[in-house]
């Protein structure tokens, strides 16, 4: 039977020492509860006495009933003293959490230079901390700190302070490589060294700084490492830590060890998702498993092949974890893309081909133009839906203004007034917002709420725009991509123009209609033109 794997989620921690990554109490403890409904078995919530946040996340944890272990992080005691005087570790013993990490040096490098203090006196700083650790009932992992650079260094004195963990008492004696420069080969030797001469659990932690973390967590696992440490999306100081959205599902899906639950490492994508959300950092596309590329297909033949079978073009079923397959429709798309494209959306379409290559090149000019609907699904599906359909607009515009004014005191005020056609009604409207693009934004829904009063629930939810010929300079074209949420669900629309007002208005006109499409008869006022109804399940 293979034996199972302990996953130590350490985002709340080391995950927080990345650049531009600032978790309140109150996010790690929304964190906190997804990291336990995905099955994580110890959440590493940081340390308990070093700033207020983190003690009022421990205080407040001990509310949350995790089935997870939750771990308190400290270092061994301070050099020439007792455990007794160390405030450190009376706080990791008073956090409530029923584990605690410590981290202390393995290579003499450091015990000289950073510590600044004997070898003896830190094999005794090991000893005595995990000792105090143990005496107090708490669960002990031992993270020895540059571990593979101290055993290049010196194996005799690296594995010295790994046996005085163990002789203490440490659960766990956890590898690292804190400078992230070791290669696959050298953890694999080394690790099977440690397995062999140290009668412990042994755990892996390694860092990013030679884009090898994962691939090294998995050459500890396959030479006895049992204990998996790391983050979600791979959050961590400098280059990040392991990336346990890779790791998980490399060791279920692929190595067969039994992490957690197929149910959940099907939560996988939405808690990645959920954790960059709160950590306000925007997920690469094509992280693995859990990117929103993971599984796209552009190429024709590519898409031509996984619609006859997707083990064609994918190493695993993109619901395994949580995600799903996506054709990408470009200026390389083929007959296949369009026609796949517009089944996924339920559409009535034919292998008959001339439609489909009239919308592709429909979609070659305008992406000459400076268009992507590679990352504008909904403006995509509109094309489709005009292409396929008789869809019907039930407003249209006939001007906008936008009025700016600065005044001597240094504020700014933005004012749009939007004149609409709304079922052969006009109207006019005003609205007040930050900046240009937010009061067409709030004319806009404002003027068509009456209508459709459901429009009040949509927000925008990010807005992008970019240079397409920096040498043009302020008479460049921009694209502008815009996403909007009812928060239910989050759609993407493209504006394309030498002006970025225009060129906003139009993603934000996308957007509204694309919100239309997805409305019922409910959502619709009384007043709303009878030409709506012919939009509902369009």
């Amino acid at each position: 039977m293979t034996q199972s794997i302990s996953i130590f989620d350490t985002t709340l921690r080391d995950g927080t020492q990345g650049e531009g990554i600032s978790l309140t109490a109150e996010d790690k403890l929304k964190i906190a509860l997804k990291l336990d409904a995905l099955g994580i078995h110890y959440i590493e919530g940081g340390n308990p006495g070093s700033n207020s946040k983190d003690i009022e996340f421990f205080k407040r944890a001990r509310e949350l009933n995790l089935n997870a272990k939750l771990t308190a992080f400290g270092s061994t005691r301070r050099k020439n003293s007792t455990c007794e005087q160390d405030g450190n570790l009376r706080n990791l013993i008073e956090s409530g959490a029923k584990a605690a990490t410590l981290v202390g040096k393995t290579w003499d490098f450091h015990v000289h230079t950073a510590l600044q203090t004997t070898l003896e006196e830190n094999l005794a700083m090991i000893g005595e901390s995990i000792a105090f650790l143990k005496r107090h009932g708490l669960e002990a992992v031992f993270d020895s700190e540059h571990f593979f650079d101290g055993y290049k260094a010196n194996p005799e004195y690296a594995l010295a302070a790994l046996t005085r963990a163990r002789e203490a008492g440490a659960d766990w004696i956890v590898l690292c490589d804190t400078n992230g420069g070791t290669l696959p080969s050298e953890i694999s030797e080394i690790v099977s060294s440690v397995t062999a001469q140290v009668k412990a659990p042994i755990g892996i932690h390694t860092h990013n700084d030679c884009e090898l973390a994962v691939a090294n967590t998995l050459a500890a696992v396959s030479a006895g490492a049992r204990q998996i440490q790391g983050t979600i999306n791979g959050y961590g100081e400098r280059c990040g830590n392991a990336n346990l959205c890779s790791i998980i599902p490399t060791l279920q899906l692929k190595l067969g060890y039994p992490v957690v639950s197929d149910e959940q490492l099907r939560s996988l994508t939405s808690v990645a998702r959920y954790v960059g959300e709160i950590a306000n950092v925007m997920l690469p596309v094509n992280q693995p498993y859990v990117g929103t590329a993971a599984f796209a297909h552009k190429g024709g033949i590519h898409v031509s092949a996984i619609l006859k079978d997707s083990k064609t073009y994918e190493h695993i079923a993109p619901e395994l974890v949580g995600n799903k397959q996506r054709v990408l429709v470009s200026e390389l798309a083929g007959q296949s893309n369009i026609l796949s494209k517009a089944q996924e959306m339920g559409l009535d379409v034919t292998t008959d081909s001339a439609k489909a290559k009239g919308v592709i090149e429909r979609i070659k000019q305008l992406e000459h133009e400076g268009y992507q609907f590679e990352g504008a699904d909904a403006s995509l599906e509109l094309l489709l839906r005009e292409a396929y359909t008789d869809i019907v607009d039930v407003f249209s515009v006939e001007s906008f203004k936008i009025l700016v004014e600065k005044s001597k005191a240094g504020g700014t005020q933005t004012e749009a007034i939007v004149k609409l056609n709304v079922g052969g009604q006009q109207v006019y409207t005003a609205a007040e917002g930050n900046g240009p693009v937010n009061a067409l934004d709030n004319a806009l829904r404002k003027a068509l709420s009456q209508y459709f009063p459901g429009i009040r629930e949509i927000h925008l939810s990010d807005y992008k725009v970019r240079v397409l010929d920096e040498k043009e300079t302020t008479a460049a074209k921009v694209r502008v991509l815009i996403e909007s949420t009812d928060f239910k669900e989050s759609w993407s629309t493209v504006g394309v123009s030498s002006n970025v007002i225009e060129a906003s208005w139009e993603a934000l006109i996308d957007s509204i209609r694309y919100a239309l499409l997805g409305m019922s008869q409910s959502d619709f006022a009384p007043e709303a033109p009878r030409e709506a109804l012919g939009l509902i399940n369009h």
